[in-house]
This record gives structure tokens, C-alpha cells and sequence, in this order.
């Protein structure tokens, strides 16, 4: 990470579009086209804040006004990154600016299922229309509150960055899913509910055992 010269004033969302747009090869994907990891990118000398914010249902603001228009905020999130300290940036060839992520950046929508049992294989539509099918590499995982246990369940969608899979989606994964077979038998953590995709099983709850 380079040295923080941090800017007294942020750019415009129009102004950090423009920066965007211009880098080589610049065009964002095409909405829905499928985003493993980000193109490879260094950190410009001038890094700061940028007054941004996305709040836990996955609305970009601007100085605490909602971004409304939707290409926008896709072009943004083409230069979404996040650091080994869990802190998110928004990368542009002339400039960095550390935004606030009230939870994860994204949203996964909707889910849609191919096959079945073990060669199951689950896609995710997130709220900007990133498809993400679900494996190793976008695995689903699930925190659950340490007090009240409810759980809070998560999609990997690029390079560490994830989205928070809605109450309906979380639902219909629960609809697809099964238990462990007895092969996955965790002794740490006994019968798991869970579901499969590419081949892996992901799972979403531990089952506690019946009297």
C-alpha cells in the first residue's frame, strides 16, 4: 500500500467516471457477463477518502445522497477493491479513495439451480447483475451471531469481495439443500444442512440432534 496523501475535498461521482473511462482497455463488462477477478491494476500516488458509502442493502451515496443512476454505480464497482486490512477502495489510474462499506458491497438477489444431488450447480444474480456460479472459488458461507444465532449468509463474488445473500435467496437455498451425506461427517461439528454446487458442498446451518 502507498502512503496515504489524503485529499481535503472528493471528486464527483462524474469526475471519478471520467477518470474510469479513461484507462487503457477501460470499458466496464458487459452487465450480467460473468467476473472472476479484477484485471490487474497498481496504486496510483494519490490515495485519500472519497465521501461514499454503501449501506447494508447495497445503495451507493454521494455526500449522504443516494447514487440513482444504476450505470454509475456499475462502473464504480469495476474499480472496487479491497485491501489485506478488509478496507475498500475505489481505484482509478489518476487516484484511490477509501470508501464506507456499512457490510459487503453487494447483494445476491437471485438464485437459480441446474442439475441435481452432486451435480447441482447454483448461479447467483447479484443487485448489479454479476453472475456468480457458485464453487471454490465464490463459495457461500454463513456467519452466524454469537448471541441470537441467526445467521448471515454470504457469496463470494470477486477478489474477497462478497455479497450478502437477501432473506428470499437464503430461503430457496434452504429448499435445494440436504444433509451431509455421511462421507462430509464433521466430528467437530456433527450433521450440517447444506447445499451442493460444482461438486462442492456448502454448508448453511449445523442440525442439532433430536431427543
Amino acid at each position: 500500500m502507498v502512503a496515504m496523501a489524503v485529499k481535503e475535498t472528493s471528486p464527483k461521482p462524474e469526475a471519478l467516471a471520467k477518470q474510469i473511462r479513461a484507462r487503457e482497455g477501460g470499458a466496464p463488462p458487459e452487465p450480467g457477463a460473468p467476473r472472476g477477478k479484477s484485471p490487474p491494476f497498481d496504486w496510483p500516488d494519490k490515495c485519500g477518502t472519497f465521501d461514499i458509502r454503501i449501506d447494508r442493502a447495497g445503495v451507493w451515496y454521494y455526500h449522504s445522497s443516494p447514487i440513482n443512476r444504476i450505470a454509475l454505480v456499475k462502473l464504480f464497482a469495476t474499480v472496487l477493491r479491497r485491501d489485506q486490512d478488509g478496507a475498500y477502495w475505489l481505484v482509478t489510474p489518476v487516484e484511490a479513495g477509501r470508501i464506507e462499506v456499512e457490510d459487503v458491497p453487494f447483494t445476491a438477489v437471485e438464485v437459480t439451480a441446474s442439475g441435481d444431488g452432486r451435480a447441482q450447480v447454483l448461479n447467483m444474480r447479484t443487485n448489479l447483475d454479476d453472475n456468480v456460479t457458485v464453487d471454490d472459488s465464490h463459495p457461500i458461507r454463513v456467519h452466524e451471531d454469537a448471541e441470537t444465532g441467526e445467521p448471515a449468509p454470504y457469496v463470494t463474488v470477486r477478489d474477497g469481495l462478497e455479497a450478502r445473500i437477501l432473506r428470499p435467496v437464503f430461503y430457496h437455498l434452504v429448499e435445494l439443500g440436504e444433509e451431509s451425506p455421511s462421507d462430509l461427517l464433521s466430528a467437530a461439528r456433527g450433521q450440517i444442512y447444506g447445499v451442493w454446487s460444482s461438486g462442492r458442498f456448502f454448508a448453511l446451518g449445523s442440525l442439532e440432534a433430536q431427543d
